[in-house]
C-alpha cells in the first residue's frame, strides 16, 4: 500500500470512535507519520506542521493506551517505532548548523521545540497512565526506544542557547522533569548511570544517538551536539565514567582541537571532567595521558585568558596521574617532570606580557605550581626571581590580584627553597620595600582592605626572607609613617 501524503486524508480519519481503529491501522498511522517527517515531502513546513497534528491527534485517542500493553501481538513492533517516531521529531527540532555570525536566534527552532515538547508530554504521560495501571506491565520495555531521544531533545532546549527562548526551555524542562519521573529515577545522574548497581543506566544508549554527530566530519552540522554531550558527559562521575572512557575522550578531544576558543574551553573542561573521575591506572594505559598532556600543553601558547584558566586547571590535575609512570631511583638527580616543562613555558610567557587579565591568570596559578613541585623550583628560582620583581613593581588596578598572588608565590618559594635565598636577599628586599612604600603613598581607588593585604603578604615575605637571612633583615610589626 502507498503511503498517504500530508495532503490526503489520515488512514483512522472517518471512524466514528477511536476504539473502532485496528491495530494495523495504530501502526499503519505511525508508519505514516514517520514516512512524513523522513521523506522528500518533509522539506515542506506543511507538511511538517500537518504531521504534528495528525501525531498530537493520534496521542489524544485512548486507543493509544494499548501501546504499552505489551498483549497485542501485532502491536510488538510499536515502541521500536515509536522510537524512531522521537528520533525524526527531535531531529525537526533540532537547530541547523551554527551560522558564522552570532546574531541570529533561531526563533523558528524554538517554535519548533515547544511544539515538539508538548507532543513528548503527551506520550510520557500515557507511559506513566500504564505504569500506574496494572493491566500494562510492559511499559518499561515500550519506554527504552523512547528515552534516550526525549532525553537529548530535553537537554538540546532546556539549557539556555541562541536557539531556544524561554518558552522551549520551560516545556523541555518539563518533559525532563516527566521523563525522570516516569522512569522512576530521583536525577539525571541516576537516569544516566542507574539508580542501583543492577540496573544498567543509559549512558550507552545516549551515546550511541550522539556518536554519528560526534566525529571530525559531522559534529558541527547540529550545534547541540557539542553542548548535550558535556552536560551530559559531567552528569556520570566515579566509578562509571571509566567504562565509558572509549566513548568519551575521543568526542572531547576532537572539541578542544578546535579552532574557536567557545569549542577549545568547553573540549579542555570536558577533559578535566574525565581526568577527576577516571582511575589513573586506565588513563595510563595505551598512553591515553600523554595524549592528554600534548593536547593540552599546545593550548599554552593560545592569548585567551579564559582558554588559559582552564588549561592550567587541567594540567594540575593531570599531573598527578603522569608522575605515576615515573621512576626515580634515588641514585641521582630528579628527572625533569612535566610540571617542570609547564612551568618553564608560563615563565617564558609571563616575563614579557602586558595584557593585565593575562598576567592575572598566569600569577593566580603561579602558586599551585609552586607547592606543586616544592623544592624542586629550584630549578625555575633565577626566572621565578625575575618575574616577582617584575610583577610587583606594576599596579593591576583596584583588586590587585596578581600583585597579591604574587606575593603568595614569594611566600611559598622563600619557604621551599630558603638554602638558596641569602644570596638574593638584596634584590628580594629592595622589591618589598619598594612595594610597601608603593601602597603606603597609593593615592587610587585602591579599597583599603586591597591596601592592607598586600602590607600583610609584604609582611610575612619580609619575616621569612629575615628568617632565610639569619636575622640581617629588621622587620618592624608597626605600619609604616604616611600610612594609616
Amino acid at each position: 500500500m502507498e503511503p498517504h501524503g500530508p495532503w490526503e486524508s489520515p488512514p483512522w480519519e472517518g471512524s466514528s470512535l477511536p476504539g473502532a481503529w485496528s491495530s494495523s491501522a495504530l501502526g499503519q498511522a505511525f508508519s505514516q507519520i514517520l514516512h512524513q517527517f523522513a521523506g522528500q515531502e518533509s522539506r515542506r513546513g506543511k507538511a511538517r506542521s500537518a504531521a504534528l497534528e495528525d501525531l498530537a491527534a493520534l496521542l489524544e485517542a485512548k486507543e493509544c493506551d494499548r501501546l504499552f500493553e505489551g498483549s497485542d501481538a501485532s502491536l510488538r513492533g510499536m515502541p521500536e517505532m515509536l522510537g524512531q517516531v522521537a528520533k525524526a521529531l527531535g531531529k525537526y527540532a533540532a537547530p541547523a548548523e551554527e551560522p558564522e555570525g552570532r546574531g541570529d536566534r533561531h526563533p523558528d527552532v524554538a517554535e519548533k521545540a515547544a511544539a515538539v515538547a508538548l507532543l513528548f508530554l503527551k506520550l510520557l504521560r500515557k507511559v506513566e497512565a500504564a505504569k500506574n495501571s496494572l493491566v500494562c506491565p510492559a511499559w518499561k520495555t515500550s519506554l527504552r526506544p523512547l528515552a534516550g531521544p526525549i532525553y537529548v531533545f530535553a537537554v538540546t532546549h532546556s539549557l539556555e542557547q541562541p536557539w531556544t527562548s524561554p518558552r522551549s526551555q520551560e516545556v523541555a524542562g518539563q518533559v525532563l522533569a516527566l521523563l525522570l519521573q516516569v522512569t522512576e529515577c530521583g536525577s539525571v545522574a541516576g537516569f544516566l548511570h542507574g539508580e542501583n548497581e543492577d540496573e544498567k543506566g543509559r549512558f550507552t544508549a545516549i551515546m550511541g544517538l550522539l556518536k554519528p554527530d560526534l566525529n571530525k566530519d559531522s559534529w558541527k552540522n547540529n550545534p547541540a551536539t557539542k553542548y548535550v554531550f558535556s552536560w551530559t558527559l559531567q552528569k556520570v562521575t566515579r566509578p562509571w565514567l571509566s567504562q565509558h572512557l572509549e566513548r568519551t575522550l575521543p568526542p572531547s578531544l576532537l572539541i578542544s582541537d578546535d579552532y574557536q576558543t567557545e569549542n577549545k574551553i568547553l573540549g579542555v573542561h570536558c577533559l578535566q571532567h574525565i581526568v577527576l573521575n577516571v582511575p589513573a591506572a586506565d588513563l595510563l594505559q595505551y598512553n591515553r595521558a600523554q595524549v592528554l598532556y600534548h593536547a593540552l600543553f599546545n593550548h599554552l601558547y593560545a592569548r585567551e585568558h579564559h582558554l588559559i584558566q582552564a588549561v592550567l586547571l587541567c594540567l594540575l590535575d593531570l599531573f598527578p596521574i603522569l608522575e605515576k609512570a615515573q621512576h626515580w631511583k634515588g641514585d641521582g638527580a630528579r628527572p625533569t617532570t612535566h610540571c617542570d616543562e609547564v612551568l618553564q613555558l608560563i615563565l617564558t610567557h609571563m616575563e614579557p606580557e602586558h595584557r593585565l587579565l593575562l598576567r592575572r591568570t598566569y600569577s593566580r596559578n603561579l602558586p599551585a605550581f609552586v607547592k606543586r613541585l616544592g623544592i624542586l623550583t629550584v630549578r625555575h628560582l633565577k626566572r621565578l626571581e625575575r618575574v616577582i620583581i617584575g610583577y610587583l613593581e606594576v599596579y593591576d588596578g583596584p583588586e590587585e590580584e596578581a600583585r597579591l598572588k604574587i606575593l603568595e608565590t614569594l611566600k611559598l618559594l622563600l619557604q621551599y627553597t630558603w638554602p638558596r635565598v641569602s644570596c638574593r636577599l638584596v634584590v628580594l628586599l629592595k622589591a618589598l620595600l619598594k612595594l610597601i612604600c608603593d601602597v603606603a603613598r597609593d593615592s587610587s581607588l585602591t579599597p583599603e582592605c586591597v591596601k592592607s593585604a598586600l602590607l600583610e603578604e609584604a609582611t610575612d615575605c619580609l619575616i621569612l626572607l629575615d628568617r632565610c637571612a639569619s636575622g640581617r633583615v629588621k622587620v618592624r610589626d608597626s605600619p609604616p609613617l604616611g600610612f594609616g
